[in-house]
């Protein structure tokens, strides 16, 4: 009996040693990140029979066990994961917004400083210093547009390296938990089955942490080993084997970096960006797609559309020598990259055929044999809307035109078009001397002296299809009160007269036109108006300007650009797009924040429930030391 109660002692001292120990442990380990609170599970010794009955032999501990829930586990890692992708794309969307938002050297103070100097060589033409004011608010504006290029080019280079760096630590952290689930295995083996909680732990923290920097599935296997999956089920890891990730260049564009899978042999494999989701690495792609590139985009977009309005109406002017205007701004030209698995060697040249209906959008042209027929597919990427499926050259569309020149493409072969991606970088003033400024309007009209009517005629207005040099002489119209018409129209021009309700009549060349007060002519690339009562005889004139001293014309044409809707087909003006611009960045900055703080708070309150589980709490373990401490005496004696 004594042997019993002695070995039944010997027990509960076994028990209590190991619950003491093992509380120990928690409260050595409560400020160890990942690590679960640890319970000795106890349980009865088998009893020995008597006559009397079944008498107990003491206690034993089955296993040590951790409190662990791996379903909040799993739930805290998605939602770390969303949080620092939300995190990740805030503070970068924050650096763009606070550039575009500056309202003291920013894009648009510069940018109304050249069009009110652009004004003030309306109102003094013959002003060296206004000429020169305009000159150089043009190229503070090119400069800027340059600058905040050359800010946006260095956050992509950024954001490569970024990824980058996150590639390397998705690699480390797959390596290292294919070395847990190995040295898992063999502990639990050479345990008898008994789990090595502490490299558990180890694991499951190494899985926390790579999902802070992308997001991933895991499916532990029966053998407890864990298989991780990226993106759309990539294998990152199974079982202690683990993939290899690269940071590429991008197939499509070689500016940016692309996370592909390495296989066996060393070839890799690229990723889809938007398949890349959650974490560090989510967030960047995030941002890159969603707002760095379309933020690169817009500013091209609106420094070629000044470049072309402002180039296009001063090439209709005259400068101070007589001649007229040449380009303002150097023009920037739509891009087109091969892919780089392409098997054909077709180039492609791009031009910009109408600048109003630019979009802020990269295309994707897509070869396909069809038939027999090689078919290039255009796709917007901005929202993967078709443009069509052509078979001839050129492709014309939003604006650009792209033809071959030189090669043959082969089916599976891409190209990415950005129409506006380089239109801030290359934006820069041609006209450096002030006398070149073409401020004049290339004709002069006027009334002749003697006229005996009230009839004026109005300034004359070019457009986009006036010559190099349209009038071979002076063209005078002289009015004919019994036919109530002007003659004198030069005979090879048809005229087109249009009324104020916005009807025309077109008229044959050489022939008398009709006389209607406020109605515009026009003939030639020129428009004219008359207003008054012109009386018999009454004469005038419309001529070449030699010399655009004291006219100001065409500066005032220039200047009114500003004002007119030239962009986003016909709706948005310069400052318009810019605002829009701004405005869409803080939005999408704001909106970034609110769902960060509202994930955040889902984050916490998941940890928080997975904390009280798994949690070590100081108190509890120093009352359950003094319980198996008192166990522990109790069984001594």
């Amino acid at each position: 009996m004594s042997g019993s109660m002695f070995y039944t002692g010997l027990s509960g001292l076994g028990v209590a040693r190991t619950a003491l120990m093992t509380t120990a442990h928690n409260t050595a380990n409560v400020y160890t990140p990942g690590y679960s609170r640890q319970v000795a599970e106890m349980a009865t010794s088998g009893a020995i029979s008597s006559g009397s009955g079944y008498i107990g032999s003491g206690a034993n501990v089955t296993t040590i066990s951790r409190s662990y829930d791996r379903y909040l586990t799993a739930q805290l890692s998605s939602a770390q994961s969303a949080s620092a992708a939300l995190a990740t794309n805030g503070t970068q969307i924050n650096r763009i917004d606070t550039l575009l938002a500056d309202k003291t050297s920013g894009i648009a103070p510069l940018m109304q400083s050249f069009f009110t100097s652009i004004q003030g060589v309306a109102n003094t033409p013959a002003d060296p210093a206004a000429r020169q004011q305009m000159i150089s608010s043009a190229q503070a504006l090119a400069n800027k547009f340059r600058s905040t290029d050359q800010y946006l080019s260095d956050l992509n280079t950024s954001v490569n390296e970024q990824i980058s760096g996150s590639v390397e630590q998705i690699n480390t952290y797959a390596t290292k938990i294919a070395s847990l689930n190995q040295q898992i295995s063999q502990a639990t083996a050479m345990a008898s089955g008994q789990p090595p909680n502490d490299l558990l732990d180890q694991r499951d923290l190494l899985v926390s942490q790579l999902s802070q920097v992308v997001d991933v599935k895991v499916l532990q296997q029966d053998n407890g080993k864990y298989n991780v999956f990226i993106a759309t089920g990539q294998s990152l890891v199974v079982g202690d084997y683990a993939s290899q990730m690269a940071a590429v260049n991008s197939s499509a564009d070689p500016t940016r970096k692309a996370v592909a899978l390495v296989g066996f042999s060393g070839a890799t494999s690229e990723l889809d960006d938007t398949t890349l989701k959650g974490g560090v690495l989510g967030g960047l792609m995030t941002f890159r797609r969603e707002t760095l590139i379309p933020t690169q985009n817009s500013i091209g977009r609106l420094a070629m559309s000044v470049s072309d309005a402002v180039n296009a109406q001063h090439k209709l002017g005259v400068d101070l020598n007589g001649a007229l205007g040449q380009n303002f701004f150097n023009q920037a030209v739509p891009g087109v990259i091969n892919n780089a698995k392409n098997t054909g060697n077709l180039e492609f040249g791009a031009t910009l055929t109408d600048a109003s209906k630019l979009t802020t959008s990269d295309y994707d042209v897509s070869v396909t044999n069809v038939a027999g027929t090689l078919t290039y597919s255009v796709t917007r990427l901005s929202d993967k809307t078709s443009m069509g499926s052509f078979t001839t050259f050129p492709i014309t569309f939003d604006g650009v035109s792209i033809n071959a020149t030189s090669g043959t493409a082969q089916a599976g072969d891409s190209f990415l078009v950005q129409p506006t991606r380089t239109g801030a970088r290359d934006l820069d003033v041609l006209v450096r001397d002030p006398a070149k400024v073409a401020a004049a309007s290339p004709v002069i009209s006027g009334n002749t002296a003697g006229n005996k009517g009230s009839g004026a005629l109005g300034a004359a207005a070019v457009d986009a299809s006036y010559p190099a040099t349209p009038l071979a002489g002076p063209v005078t119209l002289t009015f004919d009160a019994a036919t109530g018409s002007l003659s004198g129209f030069p005979a090879t021009s048809a005229v087109t007269v249009t009324l104020a309700d916005g009807s025309s009549t077109t008229y044959a060349a050489g022939a008398p036109v009709p006389y209607t007060a406020g109605a515009k002519m026009s003939f030639g690339g020129l428009t004219v108006s008359m207003t008054g009562a012109p009386a018999q005889g009454d004469t005038f004139t419309i001529k070449n300007n030699t010399s655009g001293v004291s006219d100001g014309g065409n500066a005032l044409l220039m200047g009114a650009l500003q004002r007119k809707t030239t962009m986003a087909n016909g709706t948005a003006t310069f400052n318009g797009a810019y605002s829009q611009l701004v405005s869409d960045v803080g939005n999408r900055a704001m909106a970034v924040k609110v769902a960060a703080t509202t994930q955040d708070s889902v984050t916490g309150q998941i940890k928080t429930s997975q904390q009280a589980i798994s949690g070590v709490v100081q108190d509890e373990e120093t009352a359950n030391l003094l319980m198996f401490q008192q166990m522990y005496q109790a069984n001594a004696r």
